[in-house]
């Protein structure tokens, strides 16, 4: 028998055509869960793997110490637990501590210029004056292409005098360059080179999105390439400026492969001159690998405060923005009214 009810003229009951519209939408509600927990398995399973039990791990570690028996000679080795002493003896290194303020120099000195050449090189490439853009494109973002060992290889042996013509040329002209005796600038020069072409392109992106209308409205109302891009073009593109400045900031807490390569070469860049340095150090060169995970926990939660202040920030001045047109306009509608 069917499972509707017959009512005259050969149609159902309005209580059967009820149930099975409830019946359809509860089946249509739970469908889409099949397939967005397919696609999303594959990231799951990676993210855990490759990030959440990494981190587990080294907070694991950063508990523990090893213990020694037997004076170097034979002997056993013990994991003891030590709770926060890994992270005291970390906080307590002035090694550590002076790795972060020399990462905090070198954020000082990279991000703003390194922001600044990008951002004006893409408004540069989005003008209408601008000529061959794919050959500049391409040839800007060439040297994100090298690994950053080899271009900190490169960069070295062109610091290194006797060596580097560019350095051999300048003494010749009178100009004394010691590039190792103060090695700051010449780590930021190496970044900047890698990156500024990679966050060019970024930048071009977001303008090439922006409407046209937009910008021929601000021409018809007078506005020279100066003011467009700094009044409509830059605010237009805020967003993709605070993801590239955010990101940048994470990078520079990560500083490591640079200075380790000037490292063999350069007397100020010590074995501990960043902390990802120091915790390098500590686990492959001390074997202390309770120091190195706490330590590395410790750099970890430094990035995630520093990315949550910089987020926040640029969010209540974005906020602070877009609030006073909106008050100024509320104010006009008010007096219009009066």
């Amino acid at each position: 028998m069917s499972g509707t009810t017959p009512v005259p003229g050969g149609g159902t009951s309005a209580a059967a055509r009820g149930g099975s519209a409830a019946a359809a939408g509860a089946r249509r509600r739970r469908a889409p869960f099949g397939a967005p927990a397919v696609l999303l398995a594959p990231f799951l399973v990676l993210f855990t793997a490759c990030t959440l039990i990494p981190i587990g791990y080294a907070v694991y570690l950063s508990l523990f110490s090893e213990r020694r028996s037997g004076l170097g000679f034979g002997g056993t080795t013990t994991q003891v637990f030590t709770g926060i002493g890994n992270y005291t003896r970390a906080l307590g290194d002035a090694a550590f501590r002076d790795g972060f303020w020399n990462t905090a120099q070198y954020c000082l000195l990279y991000i703003p210029l390194m922001l600044g050449l990008s951002l004006a090189v893409a408004l540069l490439l989005d003008s209408a004056l601008a000529r061959a853009k794919r050959f500049f494109q391409l040839a800007l973002f060439l040297p994100h292409a090298v690994p950053g060992i080899i271009a900190a290889l490169v960069w070295t042996y062109l610091y290194t005098p006797g060596i580097s013509p560019v350095v051999d040329a300048l003494n010749s002209a009178g100009a004394q360059v010691d590039v190792f005796g103060h090695p700051l600038p010449a780590i930021v020069n190496i970044a900047v080179w890698e990156w500024t072409g990679y966050n060019m392109v970024i930048f071009y992106a977001a303008l090439q999105a922006i409407p046209r209308e937009v910008l021929e409205a601000a021409v018809v109302d007078g506005a020279g390439p100066l003011r467009t891009a700094f009044s409509v073009k830059i605010p237009l593109i805020r967003a993709s400026v605070v993801m590239v400045g955010l990101f940048t900031v994470i990078g520079s807490l990560q500083l490591f492969t640079e200075p380790m390569i000037l490292h063999d070469v350069a007397p100020g860049v010590v074995s501990t001159w960043t902390p990802n340095m120091y915790s390098y150090a500590a686990a492959f060169e001390r074997n202390d690998y309770g120091l190195a995970a706490a330590s590395s926990v410790l750099l970890a939660l430094a990035a995630a405060a520093l990315s949550v202040v910089v987020t926040r920030f640029t969010r209540d001045r974005g906020e602070k923005r877009t609030s006073k047109p909106a008050r100024q306009r509320a104010e006009k509608r008010t007096e219009t009214a009066r």
